[in-house]
């Protein structure tokens, strides 16, 4: 993924970013090993080849994951209050219908 910034310079310049979706507020749990994966990405292209970031990726994936279920769980919990209170204004509408 790559941005084009427009600095004070008159040429624009390519800021390459990895995953610029994941360094966001709300997956500030996971910051650490998302930063660990990226320098071990910036160690090179061999470096990644021969597997040396698979450990770390897979608990990168493990702990936005987990950053994920939480959030689908509340999302749930939100929504079952949203239409038990919509619920319950159709019923007030039936009954004085």
């Amino acid at each position: 993924m790559f941005a084009i910034s427009h600095d004070s310079s008159r040429f624009p310049c390519i800021v390459l970013t990895m995953h610029p979706h994941l360094h966001r507020e709300d997956q500030n749990g996971c910051e650490e090993l998302m930063t660990a994966l990226e320098e071990c990405h910036a160690k090179g292209f061999l470096w990644k080849s021969m597997g040396m970031c698979s450990s770390t990726k897979t608990e990168v994936n493990k702990c936005l994951r987990a950053a994920r279920l939480q959030r689908t769980a509340a999302n749930r919990e939100e929504a079952k209050k949203k239409r038990a209170h919509m619920e319950k204004i159709w019923n007030e509408i039936d009954a004085n219908s």
